[in-house]
């Protein structure tokens, strides 16, 4: 196929309406229920996870707290509620040796369902197979990949947690030393950062979620483009969540509502955004942009 050697902004509107008709072809809503239900299946063990991966260096309380700040903030202080409890359940549990051990696979196998969805997703989308023959192999395999992808979360929680916590701790010492109006720009380099964060974030998943082997050069702009959309969406939903409050129609479910239905928007912007990165490596990517 012949592609174009440079993308120009012009290009925009035709590459997101053929992304629209990709995305929409391929059930979205469908897919993005699926994450959703696995999301909430993994969350108790996502969460704990990451609590000992980064409160290792950063204290799980306080990693704790950034969390579910973050989490009241997204989908309103019922859910935070609920996934504290789910957290402080699984912490309080005392068990045998064996036990632990049981407990600690299902852990680590419940914490990737969510992550082997999206896995799975991309796949169709690139129109890829698993590379591994063997399909109890294979998942394993996916598994473990998974994995892998929790680990760089936490890794780049841990990063935006310091920069935070260090703007916050110097905050008295810079205000003195600067400006009234260079304060400022301070956080506004704390949001460029965090912004950084996501965008290298759903590069990654672009690129070495699937199991074909993608380009950085194809999954750069899509990534970009998924990031916008990303904080946009989380804006939109926070107002939604915080003023109609949708999860109240469902009394005590209501918090699970609220988790699933925060899951599924956002799996429908991440899949838009991978369609939109395979119609720009289709055009625009000169190569083998995919082995």
């Amino acid at each position: 196929m012949a592609k174009t050697k440079t993308f120009n902004i012009t290009h925009l509107p035709s590459l997101l309406v053929k992304s629209f008709k990709s995305w929409f072809a391929g059930e979205p809503f469908q897919r993005s229920a699926i994450v959703a239900y696995y999301a909430v299946l993994s969350l108790p063990a996502l969460v704990i996870i990451i609590l000992k991966v980064v409160g290792n260096f950063w204290g799980e309380d306080l990693v704790q707290g950034e969390l579910l700040d973050e989490i009241t903030k997204a989908i309103g202080p019922d859910a935070a509620d609920a996934i504290r409890t789910m957290i402080e359940n699984q912490s309080e549990k005392k068990t045998s040796i064996f036990a632990t051990i049981i407990g600690i696979a299902t852990l680590l196998y419940g914490s990737t369902g969510v992550f082997f969805q999206v896995q799975s997703a991309l796949d169709d989308i690139w129109e890829q197979v698993p590379t591994y023959k063997n399909s109890i192999i294979s998942t394993l395999m996916s598994r473990v990949k998974s994995f892998g992808f929790i680990i760089i979360l936490g890794f780049l929680l841990l990063t935006s947690f310091v920069l935070t916590s260090l703007l916050s701790t110097f905050s008295t010492q810079l205000n003195r030393l600067l400006p009234d109006n260079w304060f400022d720009y301070l956080y506004l380099v704390d949001f460029l950062i965090s912004l950084g964060f996501i965008y290298v974030l759903f590069a990654t998943m672009f690129k070495y979620l699937p199991s074909a082997k993608i380009t950085w050069q194809s999954v750069r702009v899509g990534a970009g483009l998924t990031t916008v959309f990303f904080l946009i969406g989380k804006y939109l939903l926070a107002l939604y969540f915080n003023t109609m409050e949708p999860g109240s129609t469902y009394g005590a479910a209501g918090s699970i509502i609220l988790i699933m239905l925060w899951v599924s928007y956002t799996s429908l912007i991440l899949l838009f955004g991978a369609h939109f990165t395979k119609q720009y490596a289709d055009q625009y990517v000169e190569g083998d942009y995919i082995s």
